[in-house]
């Protein structure tokens, strides 16, 4: 072996000491780049998507869903008042006794419709709930328009303090319906518009548009105005459509 293959070797084993440490840190480079991008992403992940409005269509629903238990809320609050109101009428005014039996079926009928969150997806059980409630609503106000008949009952304190509750109660409950048909409406335009549709179809497509209140059948009649302008009954002895008959001449006045 020469001596300058010798001199050489230190030099070789020198150099490869180097690649092995240069190759060993480009490898722990490479495995915490990758680690950091893992982390990122999963930190991001929830963010971009959050960003591409896939909470939108859940908290839109929830915040309907929100509005009909309000809705609910009146209603019971509503139908607590009925009995106490009733019995006071009763005390007062026994013979109407036709219209204290339809106020009394139409809160029974109103409160056996069983109604759940699942309620405002369903068109047929919302109806039926929200027909009976308007019924409800429609022989209430004939019950409070007794008291126009019976002097002592509209002067009675309960009774006032009742129907004071009930004007209060009827208000909350037209204000909650407006509220959650609003609601209901942003939610139902969201699952139909860009991008949201998207989510809607893939994400959340378990989501079904709700339903909305709409005015009663009573509520959207017209008024009945009568213009009958039929004339009194003509005097004995006179043919219809003959002129009146003169006026008796006026006796002279005697000297």
């Amino acid at each position: 072996m020469s001596l300058r293959r010798i001199n050489d070797r230190p030099k070789y084993h020198c150099d490869r000491a180097r690649l092995r440490a240069f190759g060993g840190a480009k490898i722990h480079v490479t495995r915490f780049q990758t680690r950091f991008a893992r982390i990122a992403l999963i930190v991001l992940a929830p963010l971009i998507i959050a960003g591409c409005g896939v909470n939108t269509i859940p908290t839109k629903e929830e915040a309907a869903k929100a509005q009909w238990a309000e809705v609910q809320n009146q209603y019971q609050r509503r139908s607590d008042l009925i009995p106490n109101l009733v019995n006071t009428v009763k005390g007062y005014a026994a013979q109407e006794k036709s219209t204290l039996v339809e106020v009394t079926e139409a809160r029974a009928s109103a409160t056996q419709v069983k109604v759940d969150a699942s309620t405002i997806t369903n068109p047929a059980q919302f109806q039926q709930y929200a027909a009976a409630q308007d019924k409800l609503s429609g022989v209430l106000g004939r019950l409070m328009m007794i008291q126009e008949k019976y002097p002592d009952l509209k002067s009675n304190q309960n009774f006032m303090a009742l129907q004071s509750q009930l004007e209060g109660t009827e208000n909350r409950i037209d204000i909650a319906r407006r509220d959650y048909n609003e609601s209901v409406q942003d939610y139902n335009t969201t699952l139909v518009t860009f991008p949201q549709i998207i989510w809607a179809k893939t994400g959340h497509s378990d989501a079904k548009p709700m339903q909305l209140f709409t005015a009663a059948a009573t509520a959207q009649g017209a008024p009945t105005v009568s213009f009958d302008t039929t004339p009194p009954p003509a005097p004995a002895g006179t043919t219809p459509g003959s002129p009146p008959p003169a006026a008796p001449a006026p006796t002279p006045a005697t000297k």
